[in-house]
């Protein structure tokens, strides 16, 4: 029997809205349309998407810990980037490799949002292109993961 292989989609706070929020900022894509596209870069290489989005970094922090049986991970943490060190304290546990996402420019916008505390230890940053951005990052995790 071949065991499953699972990537993790982790979505952070406020982005279960997307689609509603702000769409000249987050674009028009809802969260389910962003997995349908992650779940299908990975299907060729018969991988599966665990996706979860919570609104605390607590519930981000077991949901990474309770997926260290994942290829790899996507990880848009909103605005934790920001402030979130047990956050990043958990990812750089992580044993795997994981991209942070942002949809939009975070270097386009507040200057509060410049510095992420996670992209030191991510394997890859990817933002501005919107739903794209994670469509990327999945290809990357498929060329870093060996087959």
């Amino acid at each position: 029997m071949t065991a499953v292989v699972q990537i993790l989609l982790l979505n952070g706070p406020n982005l279960g809205i997307l689609g509603r929020r702000e769409p000249e900022i987050y674009g028009t894509d809802t969260l389910a349309d962003i997995e349908e596209l992650v779940r299908a870069e990975v299907a060729a290489r018969g991988w599966k998407l665990v996706a979860v989005q919570r609104e605390s970094e607590g519930e981000l922090i077991e949901a990474l810990h309770a997926r260290w049986d994942t290829v790899g991970a996507i990880v848009n943490p909103g605005a934790l980037m920001i402030a979130g060190w047990g956050l990043r304290d958990a990812l750089a546990a992580y044993p795997r490799p994981w991209i942070e996402v942002h949809l939009s420019n975070v270097w386009a916008r507040e200057a509060f949002r410049h510095e992420s505390v996670l992209a030191p230890v991510a394997d890859g940053v990817i933002v501005g292109l919107g739903s794209l951005g994670y469509r990327l990052a999945a290809r990357a995790l498929l060329a870093l993961v060996p087959e």
